[in-house]
């Protein structure tokens, strides 16, 4: 059975993709953490869609999390016909103020373990046609910030790994793709230690995922859902005064959350 993998998928933008691919008739392998949730959403998405979504508990800070999803997939003879890597942590602060602990999940989950699992899937998702990997990075990716620095780093990787996969696989059936959202009203900011105002007027993730399945459609390589004209000030504006103006706005963030 072909199937879409989705990490992260027990809330937020992974619960969002689950719900868009799920009205698009496709089976489902959810990725998380969350027991209870995951068994709570796959049941709502089999009763509401008439689809399979099975739930499969796995901590990806963890070692070798990626290979016990790709042991789970063989042993239940489900093959992978999309991947999407949207599992992600983030925290703010100066960097010896954040646990080295955290800052270890960070580097596994946003780097390690989509790195290892879309390695793992990879030669599945070749035999199959139309395939795609969809991987979550973030409009962070596009400049250091200050404060918000292993998070920044950790998706500027994952940027420059898709776009570097979306070339190798040119003229396969494989597509890959960087979606780069902006600020999201998810639950991302409140374990990231970060005030919750901050995502209030964000775009919602309906219309994020919407995009990228879009994006993803057209072979699209990076998609930026908002926000596009800063960006672009970024690339033309030298490299220091980038990370000065990112950094004043993360000083600001912070300074409001110790009131």
């Amino acid at each position: 059975m072909n199937v879409a993998v989705i990490t992260g998928a027990s809330m937020g933008i992974g619960e969002e993709f689950a719900r868009q691919l799920a009205a698009r008739k496709t089976d489902l392998v959810l990725v998380a953490r969350s027991e209870d949730r995951l068994r709570e959403l796959s049941g709502e998405l089999e009763r509401r869609h008439s689809i399979r979504a099975i739930p499969f508990v796995c901590d990806l800070s963890q070692p070798a999390a990626a290979e016990r999803v790709g042991a789970f997939l063989r042993e239940e003879g489900l093959h992978p016909a999309w991947l999407v890597n949207n599992a992600g942590l983030g925290a703010i602060g100066a960097l010896d103020s954040m646990e080295l602990t955290r800052v270890r999940e960070m580097l596994m989950v946003n780097m390690v373990a989509l790195v290892e699992l879309t390695h793992q899937l990879l030669p599945q998702l070749r035999l199959c046609r139309d395939a795609r990997i969809i991987n979550v990075a973030s409009t962070a990716a596009f400049q250091p910030v200050p404060y918000f620095n292993v998070y920044s780093a950790s998706k500027t990787f994952v940027l420059h790994f898709s776009e570097a996969l979306n070339e190798e696989l040119r003229g396969t059936d494989v597509r890959v793709l960087a979606l780069c959202p902006g600020p999201t009203p998810t639950n991302f900011g409140v374990t990231g230690g970060i005030d919750p105002k901050f995502y209030e007027r964000g775009q919602p993730t309906a219309e994020v995922v919407r995009m990228g399945l879009v994006a993803s459609d057209n072979r699209r390589a990076v998609l930026v859902t908002q926000r596009l004209l800063p960006i672009l000030f970024t690339r033309f504006l030298p490299r220091f005064v980038v990370r000065i103006a990112a950094g004043y706005v993360a000083r600001g963030m912070m300074k409001k959350m110790e009131k």
